[in-house]
């Protein structure tokens, strides 16, 4: 199978015949081969860095597709266009996590410049600042403990400028929550400890739920294998859920964000909470749609992240 490689979608305008480098291409050989032959020609452009299609509109192949299983003949045109520079998801992942821990942490001790010069090193009077700020740490090592041992991220890599965005929000949104809850003149829930324990006990019970689903996501495949597989319910009671809803994840991380909202009873908190959900809305629509279309025997009665609702 001869190839050329072309350039597409108006961004990078490279049509170079190959045929010095490849003569001829095995039918077995995968799209991931043909990055790196292309990378072998122009080391400027890595496989992680390059998309190819073919059809300027289409979606970009995987690498693990097999050329012999492409809709193509003997002689194939992939249209080029370089993703710019790269970072792992692992990165990006942790970049986001550590942000916000060390950024809470800040408004927590109260370093100077935050809040007036009287109160810089001092601490708060009321003992939900500190479970608040426990909460805080605690769901973020967790995050961080989860990308460093738990993930498997079926993406290798995303764009660089999407790390400026994703932390840029992330950050943001901590600092700005860390600087109501931590404020000196903060002042406590209306409904007082009770309210507060009620938040406490969804925050937990939700956080366990959370693990729970990424330690069986985690255990549904194999290190490697790209095979995708329909999650179900296992022992643990917490992943029952799969039951009712394709990302229970987003659903716990939700139940979450819900029950920190009730604890604090923080404006902020209740904003970014929403903006979570919106977005996790997404995410979970788009996932339950893609199991749809990969597998005929998918459960119907699923929902994509409100059990019967959304």
């Amino acid at each position: 199978m001869r190839e050329r490689i072309a350039g597409g979608n108006g961004k990078m305008k490279v049509r170079q015949n190959l045929k010095e480098m490849i003569t001829s291409v095995e039918p077995t050989a995968t799209v991931l081969d043909i990055k790196a032959l292309f990378h072998k020609a122009y080391p400027k452009w890595y496989p992680a860095r390059q998309s190819l299609r073919l059809d300027p509109k289409a979606k970009c192949l995987r690498d693990e597709e097999v050329l012999q299983t492409l809709p193509v003949g003997t002689t194939a045109s992939f249209y080029f266009s370089d993703l710019g520079p790269q970072l792992t998801w692992g990165t990006v992942f942790l970049t986001e996590c550590a942000g916000p821990l060390i950024i809470y942490l800040m408004f927590y001790f109260r370093l100077p410049f935050i809040y007036s010069p009287k109160y810089d090193f001092t601490s708060s009077k009321h003992w939900v600042v500190h479970l608040a700020c426990i909460c805080h740490s605690f769901h973020y090592i967790k995050r961080i403990l989860e990308t460093l041992f738990v993930h498997r991220i079926s993406h290798g890599t995303m764009p660089l400028r999407n790390i400026f965005k994703n932390c840029g929000y992330y950050w943001c949104t901590a600092a700005w929550m860390a600087y109501y809850i931590n404020h000196p003149l903060y002042t406590t829930p209306y409904y007082g400890q009770q309210q507060v324990n009620i938040g406490l006990y969804i925050f937990l019970f939700c956080q366990v739920g959370n693990f729970s689903i990424h330690v069986a996501l985690r255990n549904l495949k194999s290190p490697g294998s790209k095979t995708k597989k329909i999650p179900y319910p296992t022992k643990n009671p917490f992943t029952w859920i799969f039951w009712l809803v394709s990302c229970p994840n987003y659903t716990y991380e939700l139940g979450s964000w819900i029950g920190f909202t009730v604890m604090t009873q923080c404006v902020p908190v209740a904003f970014f909470t929403l903006v979570a959900f919106i977005q996790m809305s997404v995410w979970a629509k788009g996932k339950h749609r893609s199991y749809l279309k990969e597998f005929r025997d998918y459960p119907t009665l699923r929902s994509s992240i409100l059990p019967f609702i959304l």
